[in-house]
C-alpha cells in the first residue's frame, strides 16, 4: 500500500484559455483538495508565460504570489509553493521564464509543449499525427538538444512529462537530469514517462516524482496510474521522492 506525500504540478485559473480557463479551479480550491487528501505539500505551477493560449500573464504573477502568501496563513497544515511549468524553447536560456524571473518562484519546472514559438512545434505536431516518421532520428536529436540545454542551463526542480509530444533521446535527457539533480516526472495525466522510458532511465542516478498535473481540483493528488507504470518498470519505490509505503 502506498500514498503520495506531495503534488508539485497542479494548474489553476491562472493558466487561462482562449474561451475558458485551461485550469478549472482557484489556487485555494487546489489547496483544499490537497488538504483533504492528506498531502504534506502542494505547488501551484501554471503554464509559463510564453504559451500562446495557456500561459500565465506576466502581470498576474505578483497577484498569484500574494494569493499564495495568504493561503499559507489560512492553511498552515500544508506547505504551499509557488511554481511555474516553464515551456522549453530554442535559444536564450531555453525557457520562456527568464533567468531574472526565477526569483519570483519557489522553484521552476520545465516541459515541452505545443502552443509556443521557437520549439519545432509544427513539425513535431505533424510527426505525432503519423507523418514524417522517417525523420525521427533528426527530430529526436534536435528536440533532445533543447531539452538538455534547458536542464543544464537552469536550476529546475522537475522536468515534466519527458517524452511527451515529441520524439527524444531519453538516455541523453536522463544523463542531464542525473548531472543536475533534476527530478524526472512520471505524469499521472499524460503517458510519460512510460514503462519503456522508465526502464531506459533506470540505470541513471536520477530521482523520479509523480505529479497529478491536475487541471481540476478533484484531480489534485492523483497518482495511481503513474505508480502502476513505475512498479511495472521495476523501479525501486525509494527512488520516487513523493511516494511512501503505508
Amino acid at each position: 500500500m502506498y500514498k503520495m506525500t506531495f503534488d508539485y504540478h497542479t494548474h489553476t485559473i491562472y493558466s487561462p484559455g482562449p474561451v475558458r480557463s485551461h485550469g478549472k479551479g482557484t489556487p485555494e480550491e487546489n489547496v483544499r483538495a490537497a488538504v483533504s487528501k492528506g498531502l504534506k505539500g502542494i505547488a501551484i505551477s501554471d503554464h509559463g508565460p510564453g504559451h500562446l493560449t495557456y500561459g500565465i500573464k506576466r502581470e498576474k504573477i505578483s497577484e498569484l504570489h500574494r494569493e499564495i502568501l495568504r493561503l499559507r496563513k489560512v492553511y498552515p497544515e500544508i506547505e504551499i509553493y509557488m511554481s511555474v511549468e516553464a515551456n522549453i524553447v530554442q535559444g536564450g536560456n531555453f525557457l520562456d521564464v527568464r533567468p531574472e524571473e526565477f526569483a519570483l518562484f519557489d522553484f521552476v519546472h520545465a516541459g515541452y509543449h505545443f502552443g509556443v514559438r521557437n520549439a519545432f512545434v509544427v513539425s513535431n505536431f505533424i510527426y505525432n499525427k503519423g507523418l514524417n516518421k522517417g525523420e525521427r532520428e533528426k527530430f529526436a536529436r534536435r528536440n533532445t538538444d533543447i531539452i538538455v540545454n534547458a536542464v543544464m542551463k537552469n536550476r529546475l526542480k522537475i522536468l515534466t512529462h519527458p517524452g511527451d509530444k515529441a520524439p527524444v533521446e531519453m538516455k541523453r535527457i536522463a544523463a542531464a537530469c542525473e548531472k543536475t539533480g533534476t527530478w524526472m516526472e512520471v505524469n499521472n495525466s499524460h503517458g510519460h514517462l512510460d514503462i519503456d522510458e522508465l526502464k531506459i532511465c533506470a540505470p541513471y542516478d536520477v530521482k523520479f516524482v509523480i505529479s497529478s498535473d491536475a487541471h481540476k481540483p478533484e484531480k489534485v493528488g492523483s497518482y495511481e496510474t503513474a505508480l502502476e507504470r513505475i512498479l511495472e518498470a521495476g523501479i525501486d519505490i525509494s527512488r520516487v521522492v513523493n511516494i511512501e509505503k503505508v
